[in-house]
């Protein structure tokens, strides 16, 4: 593995969750390894797994509640593990959020093909996601260089549209008219310092509700602007 994921075992058999463990471990993988879900969700954000083995016959509180808890913090994949092979279980572990199941006695190769795919296909997403800067109904597209706001598309210029990213990607702080100059234009010939202030005021009348009071690009008297999300 390029890098080290940490898996979280929820498991409240002790043999099966030192197996599990154990293979896992053996594997280069960092493990963690609970007993019930109350110890899941009491240590998740210090243990901040990449994927999550969780059994659902639990006693106290089952499987599909601690995943509906999961899931109101982390998008993580969750995989079930169930000795039910009841169609209706394995149709309520996708409704409650969980990516995957494996019914026992499990197959360890299969076990562990399961999470090398959950884990890429999430992270894979996820890095998709990271090219898609998204600040309270305004959505800037990386890849296709596109602009949305409430769902619509605004048409931007190529200057507005690289004014705008360079200001996104760096969300409360403040620019002078000479740093966006330098960053923006400094290729262009053809440009001066005042074509910030204008493209400024092109971007505010397109992306403002109230150009007066801008909810995203505002101005810092006696410094330049400023993206706020």
């Amino acid at each position: 593995m390029t890098e080290k994921h940490t898996i979280l075992i929820v498991e409240d058999e002790a043999g099966i969750r030192d197996m599990t463990h154990k293979y896992l471990w053996k594997l280069g993988y960092d493990v963690v390894s609970v007993e019930n879900g109350h110890d899941a969700l009491k240590h998740l954000d210090s243990i901040n797994p990449h994927l999550i083995l969780l059994d659902i016959e639990m006693p106290g509180m089952d499987g599909f509640t601690v995943c509906q808890e999961i899931r109101k913090r982390l998008t993580i994949p969750i995989i079930f593990l169930t000795v039910s092979r009841e169609k209706m279980d394995k149709i309520r572990c996708f409704e409650l959020g969980g990516d995957d199941y494996v019914t026992k006695p499990f197959d360890f190769e299969e076990l562990h093909a399961r999470i090398k795919a959950n884990i890429r296909r999430y992270y894979m997403y996820s890095q998709k996601e990271i090219n898609v800067l998204k600040f309270n109904g305004l959505e800037i597209h990386l890849d296709t260089f596109e602009c949305q706001l409430d769902g619509e598309k605004v048409e931007l210029s190529a200057k507005e549209m690289e004014l705008l990213i360079h200001l996104a990607k760096h969300p409360n702080q403040v620019w002078s008219q000479e740093q966006l100059y330098d960053n923006v234009w400094s290729l262009d010939a053809q440009g001066n310092i005042e074509t910030v202030k204008v493209h400024i005021s092109h971007l505010r009348r397109k992306l403002e509700k109230d150009q007066k009071n801008p909810h995203f690009i505002k101005t810092v008297r006696g410094f330049g602007y400023m993206f706020s999300g």
